[in-house]
């Protein structure tokens, strides 16, 4: 195995339990008391800007490094939900296999596609508005 595989996979197992733990209640209530601590500090330190540069190095620091996990874990939730689709329009005889993998057509090719199936879904409204207007004459 190669140390490229062994660092995607240490990442790997750091953003999926760094992305768990963050999303928790412990952790939330930790920044909270963490803030509340700082904001209680801030007559002791004269409010100075090195207070201040505490605070905004960390939340810094933090938010830069949970951008990266929250992509981590949006992206495979994203692949995830993109597979099972696949799996599901593949199960089903008439569905159109045109549409597996469609996340990675250009965003031209997608709006042709939606624009396709907005025609469809106004052909298909059609006898129903036509039978809901002949009721309302009769």
């Amino acid at each position: 195995m190669k140390l490229v595989d062994h660092v995607e996979n240490a990442f790997e197992r750091i953003a999926c339990k760094t992305a768990i733990a963050t999303g928790s209640f412990w952790t939330f209530g930790v920044a909270l008391l963490s803030i509340i601590a700082w904001a209680a500090f801030g007559p002791v330190f004269g409010f100075s800007e090195t207070w201040q540069l505490v605070i905004n190095t960390a939340t810094t620091i933090i938010t830069f490094l949970m951008v990266f996990v929250i992509q981590h874990a949006q992206n495979k939730d994203t692949r995830a939900m993109q597979l099972k689709l696949n799996e599901l329009i593949s199960a089903v005889e008439k569905a159109s296999n045109r549409l597996i993998d469609i996340e990675d057509l250009s965003d031209r090719e997608i709006e042709q596609l939606h624009k396709r199936y907005q025609r469809l879904a106004q052909t298909a409204l059609e006898p129903a508005r036509e039978k809901r207007g002949q009721a309302g004459t009769a």
